[in-house]
């Protein structure tokens, strides 16, 4: 049964890599090799996590990418849901394929 709101991943980059480790953005980021920004916009949930982000908390010994790809995607997914009735489809009749 999927989450109906997980929290953004950003969250858990701050809570579970930077607070343990006393670290500040600044800091994080010139560890992980991106900018400031980068890291400030996901910390504070303007942005998602993308596979080479992903890779860079891997090589940290942040978990695996696979489990923060996981953790985005599963936040996306449930972001999509909240506007599912927006989203119209016409169905196919594949006799008439």
């Amino acid at each position: 049964m999927p989450i109906k709101n997980p929290p953004h991943p950003g969250e858990h980059v701050r809570e579970d890599c930077l607070e343990p480790l006393g670290l500040s953005v600044t800091d994080a980021a010139r560890a992980l090799g991106v900018a400031r920004h980068t890291l400030n916009r996901l910390v504070n949930q303007h942005s998602g996590i993308s596979p080479e982000m992903a890779i860079r908390f891997e090589k940290m010994g942040w978990g695996t990418a696979d489990g923060w790809l996981r953790l985005q995607m599963n936040y996306d997914l449930s972001q999509a849901r909240k506007h599912a009735d927006r989203i119209k489809v016409t169905p196919l009749d594949v006799a008439t394929i």
